[in-house]
């Protein structure tokens, strides 16, 4: 996933030795990057993004589940969030082949922006099969599937037994239990400054998976404009609002992840309502000239506020 990882797990006095070895979590990791990673040539999502044929391709229950799940957001978002944005971030240089710092032409854009939608795929389950109704169809996992690889090393090191831990992928975690001392998880959302890395706060949490999206780490400058990763994919063009970070709790990493991905691109107005419309429990930091605003949903407030 081109990131690292960390895992703590806590002494729990009903687990008398260790089962849980390393190697399982490695092979597990690998497994998910041979299905959903753009940086392999042979995972499940390169095959399918090479091919630029339209008969149906055999795709793995993982696969065509998580497609699904992101098909879902996307419906949740109202097109914010979309998995087929991949040609866009690719001709924009944030993809896995660098590109040089450039503005692409508005023909370029409208060519790749006639690839994106998932309109432009379908999905058999029965016969486990993905098709694709362009040949250019282009899709891209890394808004989800660090959160999905979390959800599932969760899972083995709960069918292991334990019951207090803590698994983090490239800032996307989730935690369960208390920690060493018995205390909630002490967990610090960064600050998003992109001059140095700081911390805006630290919030106690246990029982449930945390996601921050931001613009703050990966863009270009080009004439004193400030071109970041995330693309509207209904508009081909990095989004340009003030809209720091974005962190989101939910019972789901791959859930957070995701939405955390479309509120950056919805920005905190429109993020904002729809994560009141929906109960959703978030923390926008919004840029202003004298530093950054926190914008709190009542869930997000709520949770925290429970567990102070």
């Amino acid at each position: 996933m081109g990131t690292t990882y960390h895992i703590t797990i806590s002494r729990d006095n009903n687990i008398t030795s260790s089962e849980l070895k390393q190697t399982e979590i490695d092979a597990l990791l690998l497994a998910v990057n041979r299905s959903f990673s753009t940086y392999i040539d042979s995972s499940e999502v390169s095959t399918f993004n090479q091919y630029k044929g339209t008969q149906g391709q055999l795709k793995s229950a993982d696969f065509i589940g998580l497609l699904i799940e992101a098909q879902r957001i996307n419906s949740l978002t109202a097109g914010a969030y979309d998995i087929t944005v991949g040609p866009l971030v690719n001709l924009w240089g944030f993809g896995p082949e660098f590109k040089e710092e450039n503005i692409p032409s508005n023909e370029a854009i409208e060519q790749a922006l006639s690839n994106v939608g998932f309109g432009n795929i379908s999905v058999d389950v029965e016969a486990s099969q993905v098709r694709k109704l362009k040949p250019d169809v282009y899709v891209d996992f890394s808004s989800i599937a660090k959160g999905y690889g979390v959800d599932r090393v969760a899972r083995l090191i709960e069918s292991k037994g334990y019951t207090n831990y803590m698994v983090e992928i490239g800032g996307e975690m989730r935690v369960k239990g208390h920690n060493q001392e018995g205390n909630r998880w002490r967990i610090a959302i960064e600050k998003p400054d992109s001059a140095a890395r700081a911390i805006h706060r630290v919030i106690n949490v246990t029982n449930v998976a945390m996601a921050t999206s931001g613009d703050y780490r990966n863009f270009f400058l080009k004439d004193g404009v400030q071109f970041t990763h995330t693309i509207d994919p209904k508009t081909g063009w990095p989004v340009q609002h003030n809209l720091a970070s974005v962190t989101v709790l939910h019972e789901s990493t791959a859930i957070a992840d995701a939405l955390a991905t479309a509120f950056m691109v919805l920005g905190d107005k429109k993020g904002y309502d729809l994560a009141m419309k929906n109960e959703l429990a978030v923390l926008f930091l919004v840029k202003q000239d004298d530093g950054f605003k926190e914008l709190q949903t009542p869930s997000f407030k709520k949770f925290i506020e429970a567990h102070k």
